[in-house]
């Protein structure tokens, strides 16, 4: 190994001329700010990569359709669904309603059947 010799110059101020020379004063004392990176995709993007996912996507879970449907429901709100619904229930009410109509005159036939065959019977 060589050893080199460096010569090494201090420069020393006094208070005076240190003050003088130096900026000691804060003229900025911020962190940088970060570079912000454009990350966002549009919603034309987001479909094409939701429709990519759909099958990956699990059912139920944190990051699942289950949570997807929860979440959009709480934003849209659930009124769609209770119109659905509320029409599906008059409509169940309207079949219950002509079921029972349909019951009773079953029964009623039933009866005057029955009374036929009584009157059929007696009479022969």
């Amino acid at each position: 190994m060589s050893k080199q010799k460096i010569n090494l110059t201090r420069i020393v101020y006094n208070k005076d001329d240190y003050q003088k020379t130096i900026d000691t004063s804060f003229n900025e004392f911020t962190l940088p700010s970060p570079e912000i990176e454009d990350n966002s995709i549009s919603i034309e993007q987001f479909f094409v990569y939701y429709n990519q996912l759909f099958f990956d996507i699990p059912k139920t879970g944190v990051e699942s359709h289950n949570t997807l449907i929860q979440q959009s429901t709480e934003y849209v709100g659930d009124q769609q669904v209770n119109n659905e619904i509320e029409a599906l229930i008059q409509e169940v009410n309207v079949l219950r309603a002509q079921l029972i109509e349909s019951q009773t005159e079953l029964t009623e036939l039933q009866q005057n059947n029955a009374e036929l065959a009584l009157i059929v019977a007696n009479n022969a």
